[in-house]
């Protein structure tokens, strides 16, 4: 091992003094690297470009629970602190998380619904709780406001929109999109803030009109809300602090690539036993009678 730590860091360090410091002969390292690496080197080696391909499919996301996940379920024998390791000493890092900023206004007359599923953030089947809420994006010309709404059960987003206001016509628009793809059955629980898109009287109707019951969080309080929190988070630190939007229809195009191409359909979730939203619900579908026509793309 001495000598393989050597060898990897010999572009960073000076081999006399890694050397005093090991505690070994400049020879003895010459003589090693005559007979050639260790079988342990050569399976790091292999093993370390798996890694990387992995570590670029996630498009640099993945830390290393989630690569160990992706190598063992491709059959690679690994252990999670060996991939850890591996991805230290070769500079493979998940790029780096950031916070975003609430767009919830509170302060408003409208009528308000009790918190029904009170931090229980579970569901038995698809298409029996959403949650949504709205983030901001920014523009070159200026704030865009992203609507989301989420299928607790397999963490799948069935409805978003973009737009330029903070009006309650993106938020209804969502929902009446959502409905159209997803076709839930009446006694859906709809949950999200108290923000007034959310109050509104239109978009309480349309909620009425569907059979979906009204759920809300408690004033100021983002944990009665924190899967949806931290979806936003994951979209904000994983691909929107990255990237500089020139216009509203790139904003919109490439938040479809991360959305509906790579996190619906690809990115592993650690609370789904690493599968991505898509594959969670196939195998209920599967492993259910849950008919088929409430699945798409």
């Amino acid at each position: 091992m001495k000598y393989e730590f050597i060898s990897l860091y010999r572009s960073r360090f000076r081999l006399t003094k890694m050397c005093r410091v090991l505690n070994i002969s400049r020879s003895g390292y010459y003589a090693w690297r005559r007979r050639g690496k260790s079988r342990r080197g050569l399976e790091n080696e292999k093993l370390v470009r798996s890694i990387r391909r992995v570590h670029e499919q996630s498009r640099r996301i993945y830390g290393s629970p989630r690569i160990t996940a992706e190598l063992r379920a491709a059959d690679v024998n690994c252990s999670k602190n060996r991939i850890a390791r591996l991805m230290r000493e070769n500079g493979i890092r998940s790029i780096i998380k950031r916070k975003h900023r609430s767009t919830t206004c509170s302060r408003h007359r409208l009528p308000v619904a009790d918190n029904i599923i009170g931090r229980k953030f579970q569901a038995e089947r698809p298409d029996r709780i959403w949650l949504s809420d709205i983030t901001y994006i920014r523009c070159l010309h200026g704030w865009l406001y992203l609507t989301a709404i989420m299928d607790l059960f397999s963490r799948r987003i069935v409805g978003w929109s973009l737009s330029s206001n903070l009006s309650t016509l993106p938020v209804v628009q969502t929902l009446k999109r959502a409905v159209a793809e997803r076709r839930p059955q009446p006694g859906l629980i709809f949950h999200s803030d108290r923000g007034v898109q959310f109050a509104d009287h239109d978009f309480r109707r349309l909620l009425r009109e569907h059979g979906m019951k009204q759920s809300m969080s408690r004033k100021g309080d983002c944990y009665d809300n924190a899967v949806m929190e931290s979806f936003f988070d994951t979209l904000k630190s994983e691909y929107v602090s990255f990237e500089r939007f020139e216009s509203a229809e790139q904003a919109r195009r490439g938040l479809f690539d991360y959305i509906d191409v790579f996190y619906n359909h690809k990115r592993i979730h650690s609370s789904l036993g690493y599968c991505s939203p898509a594959a969670f619900e196939m195998d209920f579908r599967k492993r259910s009678a849950f008919p088929s026509v409430h699945f798409f793309g």
